[in-house]
This record gives structure tokens, C-alpha cells and sequence, in this order.
């Protein structure tokens, strides 16, 4: 498994069960998001692209969190190669799982609006939302800003509240 260390921003690689405590992003993806290709050439030419923020963001709530590393699909699966791809795509409810926290970043949301955008998020009507809303232990739902929304149980009872 890769990882991003979050105070290098380089990626490193771990195997077995040597692996350490972690955060792991959900999201969607834009049209500038960084592969592992470009991160691993050249962080440097990357770092104007949305895809890279999250990145940073992600690594930034990390360490708030007193967490050393975190995982992002777009930078630490190389999708290039179909066997990697396969085995992460085996794997993933299980680093989900395995993960420490999870953030939800949810682009098309602020927390201004949170009484109705919350749901109209296009996080919600991806394929992976299911696994990724059930598998970790907890999960943080955050805001374009990166402005924290709530958890997971505390969204879902305003939401049920709301409807009531």
C-alpha cells in the first residue's frame, strides 16, 4: 500500500502488516485531478492542479489529526498498471476500513448551504459512495472550503431530523 507522508508529501510504500495509522480521502473527481505518473515525476508541475490541493488539504487535516500519512486514489494507485489497479480495487473496503478517519470532500458543497446541498452533493451518486459511507470507523464530511460539515452520525441525524 502507498501512502502519502504528509509532512514530505512524498509517497512511500508499505507491505503486510506494516502499516501505519492512516487518513484516507473520499471524494469525486474533477477534470485536474494527479496521477501517480505526474506526482511521482514532478510534484512541482503539478501543484497549480485542484487535484494537487486536495492532496495538501487532505495531508494538512492529517497531521491536525496526528496522523503522519494519508491515502489519496488519484496519486497512490498506479493506474497504468491493470494488476494494481485490479488488486486496489479488491482492496478497497478494506483500507477504508482500515483507515483511522476518513474525510469526505465534498466540492459541490458549503457550509452555507449545508440544509440542501448536503444531499444534492454529486458525492452521493457515485458507485463508490456505498463502501466508502459504510466501511470506515469515522468519517468527516468537509465543505469546498475544506470547512468541516460534521461526521457521519451527525449529518445523518440533521438530515433525518429535517425530513421528520
Amino acid at each position: 500500500m502507498r501512502l502519502v507522508n504528509c509532512t514530505t508529501l512524498e509517497l512511500e510504500e508499505f507491505f503486510g502488516t506494516n502499516i501505519p495509522s492512516y487518513a484516507i480521502l473520499s471524494h469525486t473527481w474533477g477534470d485536474s485531478e494527479v496521477s501517480f505518473a505526474e506526482y511521482t515525476c514532478n510534484q512541482a508541475a503539478v501543484s497549480t492542479k485542484e487535484g494537487y490541493n486536495k492532496i495538501v488539504l487532505t495531508c494538512r487535516q492529517a497531521r491536525l489529526d496526528e496522523l503522519n500519512y494519508a491515502w489519496v486514489d488519484t496519486c497512490c494507485i498506479d493506474k497504468s498498471s491493470s494488476a494494481e489497479l485490479s488488486e486496489a480495487i479488491n482492496s478497497m473496503f478494506a483500507w477504508y476500513r482500515s483507515s483511522t478517519v476518513c474525510y469526505a470532500y465534498l466540492s459541490d458543497v458549503f457550509k452555507s448551504d449545508l440544509g440542501n446541498g448536503l444531499v444534492y452533493s454529486r458525492w452521493f451518486t457515485r458507485g463508490w459512495t456505498l463502501q466508502e459511507l459504510l466501511a470506515p470507523t469515522k468519517m468527516l464530511f468537509y465543505d469546498h472550503n475544506w470547512v468541516m460539515l460534521g461526521s457521519r452520525w451527525h449529518l445523518a441525524k440533521k438530515t433525518l431530523d429535517r425530513v421528520q
